[in-house]
């Protein structure tokens, strides 16, 4: 399944968003400085559950993250545990 996510941002807060089925599922960040950001919120909907659609908003946002330079504080306990598997992304990680 293709899983299409955007990102919304404004100026010290934003989100990747991710609607599937009718479905919205959102990974929220704040944003500290112009080079750091805290990622607080995975919420996926028990529709989505075990879809991949958490790991696509994480992985949008390690994207984002290495193409305009800034690194990630993972303080959502999803965010810190797709990190725990993912050791590759400590070039962005915090």
């Amino acid at each position: 399944m293709s899983i299409d996510v955007t990102k919304e941002q404004g100026e010290t807060k934003g989100r990747f968003v991710a609607v599937v089925d009718g479905h919205e599922a959102e990974l929220t960040y704040s944003r500290t400085s112009a080079t750091l950001i805290i990622a607080d919120h995975t919420g996926v909907p028990d529709a989505l559950k075990g879809q991949g659609v958490g790991q696509a908003l994480v992985k949008a946002l390690i994207a984002d993250a290495r193409e305009y330079g800034y690194r990630i504080i993972p303080l959502c306990p999803f965010v810190k545990a797709q990190y725990a598997r993912h050791p590759e992304w400590s070039d962005v990680m915090q």
